[in-house]
């Protein structure tokens, strides 16, 4: 097991012993003894080559993770990675996401959502000197936040000159560190084969974040290019992308205490964050933001019934917001019966004394947390209003006329000059979300999410409110709801924004056009811009001044725990990191021990024929009847479901694969248990769990429920 510092945990001189870290590659030679005395067979160098095996057959899908596990470009994935685009495909006549989709040979594959995208990561370099040589210590905080964005197109832009990549500039540690990632960019993604929800989705969001588990969270994609073997648009003709790597598959599975690794780009931690922050976003934010999303949850069910066209256009958005709104919940919760808060002011207090115990620690470090405190302070005091803008954004209308104009505008400037997401290596992934808009979009919902978020809205003080969208809906002095709602059906009876044709016109349109349009959505994108904008603009600015104090905090605490001979990990960030452990079960509370596997019999006892415990009558045949084929595990007398893991994720692990001792294929992870949720913020050895589809499982619903046959003869599959 490896010794480092946990930041949440560790108190002074305290040491945690933990498979805790999200590594970057580049730091797995200093802990190689921990490695391999964990049980891994490969060398760990091995694992800090990019292009070579096993991290070439690694890549993002720009929120999840996948792998090749094919050379003619197979992807695996979580069925609820994919979950988006067999929604897009699906219709009310022809349910993807209740009946599953398998292609049987490569032109029955299906075109993914438009904008998906497969990355791989082909280089890492640091850049963290060019970032900093253009600052200095009397700059404003909006200059400061320009000079590193503009510094930051610069590299992406040289990066870029070769389009088959896509580049970006990354901070770690708040912007201590920075580093340049290049990566193919695969943009001809194809959907081949996801199981029938009632098998993808088992259990639902009953069982989300819960153990035990029995959920068959998997999808294929493939990756396509064209003839000549480079990244292309989609075309029939385009060929199945050949990777330099992939993975093998080990159909044995895993045992109890076996060594296991996933790679992977995981999403966000928060293990650095102060006290203050900590204290402000349970006690407010994820309260404030679990009511929202559950809120919109309830409009959404209560306007569109099971199956309907309606419900399936926003099956997908119902998904990311009920996940979310649980795993605030119970954020929440741990965060209530814990002791995160405590610890971390003790480990604030310990810090705050070893820096003051040496005077030039002091003269360095010595305001660095009062100075990050005072400036998150003052982020706090808008937060109310910008949570509320965030959820109006969802209604596509609102948001889209908003985009269009913005887009407008930019295009008037020099493309270094303009921003991220308006810029021409942008345009192509703004016109596909253009075009996927009707395909999640209602207008019934659309205007009553606004209707929901404008009541909210109004509850602020005046001086939180926009001045200009109270203008536009003639509500600055008095909220007469009726009115606004009879304005609102007026606009949305009106604007031809929810035609895919008009969209895509608007974005080749200059200023005056919009300027002269009626369209009412373009009109209020208008007439609310000016002061959006200097929302943004007072945003760059408290961020710069934070980018001058975070990294400061930050070097203190890696210097403090460094001073203990304690190496550091970032937080996630969406880049590639490495995580390791064991297969182990839990004692999630006194007197309950969970073991680390679940078995297809637990299917048909969780079975009640009703959503979200509907499993496939096939498969509950063949289970009654033992039908194991090759795939039961000696000791459990089944097949094996789900296991359990000591590994470190969060979100945007999802997909990654699950590798054994040799780095082969295994599994999918795909969440962790409840206890470990606040594992975001906070870190607990004894209660952290991943949790991830078995591939023995995987192999049997492929081969004997699905008939996806093709795809088994297809990866290569090993003892």
């Amino acid at each position: 097991m490896k010794k480092f510092a946990s930041l949440c945990f560790a108190l002074a001189s305290t040491v945690t012993i933990a498979d805790e870290g999200m590594w970057q590659p580049h730091q797995l030679p200093s802990i190689a003894d921990k490695l391999v005395d964990a049980g891994l067979k490969l060398d760990p160098s091995s694992l800090t080559d990019l292009t070579g095996f096993p991290m070439g057959a690694i890549v993002s899908l720009g929120g999840c993770t996948a792998s090749f596990v094919s050379d003619k470009g197979l992807v695996a994935t979580n069925h609820h990675c994919v979950y988006g685009s067999v929604q897009y495909n699906s219709t009310e006549d022809n349910n993807l996401l209740k009946n599953g989709f398998l292609a049987k040979s490569f032109k029955d594959e299906l075109p993914a959502t438009p904008g998906s995208r497969i990355y791989v990561t082909e280089e890492i370099t640091p850049v963290t000197k060019i970032i900093n040589a253009a600052l200095n210590s009397n700059m404003t905080g909006a200059q400061r936040y320009k000079s590193i964005e503009h510094s930051s197109k610069s590299l992406v832009a040289e990066c870029e000159s070769d389009s088959k990549y896509r580049c970006s500039v990354v901070n770690f540690h708040g912007g201590l560190e920075y580093y340049l990632f290049k990566q193919l960019t695969i943009r001809d993604v194809r959907l081949v084969h996801a199981p029938a929800s009632s098998i993808g989705k088992y259990g639902g969001d009953i069982d989300n974040w819960m153990w035990p588990r029995h959920t068959g969270d998997y999808g294929f994609y493939r990756a396509y290019v064209g003839k000549d073997g480079q990244p292309a648009d989609f075309n029939v003709d385009n060929v199945p992308y050949e990777p330099k790597h992939h993975l093998k598959v080990n159909k044995n599975s895993v045992d109890e205490d076996d060594y296991i690794m996933v790679l992977g780009y995981p999403g966000r931690t928060n293990r650095y964050r102060t006290a203050f922050e900590v204290e402000n976003q349970f006690t407010w934010t994820y309260p404030q933001a679990k009511a929202y999303r559950e809120e919109i949850i309830e409009l959404i069910y209560d306007n569109s019934a099971p199956g309907s066209d309606v419900r399936i256009k926003y099956e997908s958005t119902l998904a990311s917001l009920a996940n979310y709104a649980k795993n605030y919940g119970s954020m929440i919760e741990s965060y209530n019966k814990g002791s995160t808060l405590t610890r971390k002011q003790l480990l604030e207090s310990s810090l705050s004394n070893w820096i003051d115990s040496d005077n030039a620690r002091k003269n360095k470090y010595g305001d660095a947390l009062k100075g990050l405190n005072n400036l998150i302070q003052q982020d706090q005091q808008s937060q109310a209003r910008d949570l509320i803008l965030g959820y109006i954004n969802y209604s596509k209308m609102f948001s889209t006329a908003n985009r269009l104009y913005r887009l407008s505008l930019e295009n008037k400037k020099p493309n270094i000059e303009r921003k991220s997401g308006y810029q021409e290596r942008d345009i192509a992934r703004f016109e596909q979300s253009m075009k996927a808009v009707n395909r999640r979009y209602d207008a019934d919902i659309d205007k009553k999410i606004i209707l929901a978020m404008f009541k909210h809205y109004m509850q602020l003080p005046k001086s939180q409110r926009l001045a200009s969208l109270d203008a536009f809906f003639n509500v600055d002095k008095n909220y007469n709801q009726q009115q606004f709602q009879a304005k609102l059906e007026k606009m949305y009876q009106t604007t031809k924004l929810s035609e895919q044709s008009n969209r895509i016109a608007w974005m080749s349109k200059a200023p005056l056009e919009f300027t002269n349009s009626d369209d009412p959505f373009i009109q209020l994108a208008i007439a609310t811009h000016a002061e959006r904008m200097n929302i943004e603009e007072a945003s760059e600015e408290l961020s710069g001044n934070i980018q001058s104090y975070r990294p400061k905090y930050m070097e203190a605490l890696i210097a403090y725990f460094n001073s203990q001979d304690l190496p550091v990990y970032a937080d996630a960030n969406s880049t590639l990191r490495v995580t390791y452990g064991n297969v182990k079960g839990y004692s999630p509370q006194d007197g309950l021990v969970a073991t680390p596997f679940t078995t297809i019999e637990g299917i048909v006892r969780k079975d009640t024929g009703i959503s979200p415990f509907d499993a496939p009558k096939k498969q509950l045949a063949l289970i009654k009847e033992k039908q194991y084929g090759e795939y039961s595990k000696q000791d459990l007398g089944s097949v094996p479901v789900n296991f359990l893991g000591t590994l470190d994720i969060t979100g945007g692990n999802s997909g990654s694969p699950t590798l054994n001792d040799k780095a082969e294929f295994v599994g999918l992870v795909f969440d962790g248990v409840y206890e470990s949720i606040i594992g975001d913020w906070d870190y607990d050895t004894k209660l952290n769990r991943s949790i991830h589809v078995d591939i023995k499982y995987m192999l049997w619903v492929m081969e004997h429920v699905d008939g996806a046959t093709n795809l088994i003869e297809e990866m290569d599959i090993v003892e």
